[in-house]
């Protein structure tokens, strides 16, 4: 390839937008694992079971549930950045999002009692009913976010 054809694809409008949006995109994406790592470092620190410390120790049934919540976080804060604008607007609605799906999770955890028991104990169903609700309220969260 000679330089003038170099130079004619580098100035196409495909590479320009691109040129112009990837760093933009980077920094979407970097504002949005940064609050799904807070949000699950905050579920972590408040969840009545310590599921890093049981994870660690092999039980499936805590990594199944903290897969959920990860899951879980993850949905809204998706369609928070899918419908925002600017990193200002990503942050505001993300905080929200997260906020609100841990008051969801935490609900969750209230309605279903004896859960943290049967986890610790390494019950995989009940991780599996927690994943399914923690999943469905982010389902649900996510909706209201586009609406």
């Amino acid at each position: 390839m000679d330089s003038s054809s170099l130079n004619t694809v580098l100035e196409s409008a495909e590479v320009q937008a691109f040129a112009t949006g990837f760093p933009t995109t980077l920094a979407h994406l970097g504002v949005t694992l940064a609050l799904l790592a807070v949000g699950a470092i905050l579920y972590a620190l408040f969840t009545p079971w310590k599921e890093i410390a049981l994870i660690r120790e092999g039980n499936a049934a805590a990594a199944v549930a903290f897969s959920g919540v990860l899951v879980g976080l993850a949905v809204p804060l998706a369609v928070s950045l899918s419908v925002s604008t600017s990193i200002k607007d990503i942050a505001l609605w993300g905080v929200a999002t997260v906020v609100l799906q841990l008051l969801a999770f935490r609900l969750v955890d209230m309605v279903l009692t004896g859960l943290p028991q049967r986890i610790r104990d390494g019950e995989i169903a009940a991780a599996v009913l927690l994943v399914g609700a923690k999943l469905s309220t982010a389902l649900i969260l996510a909706a209201a976010l586009t609406g």
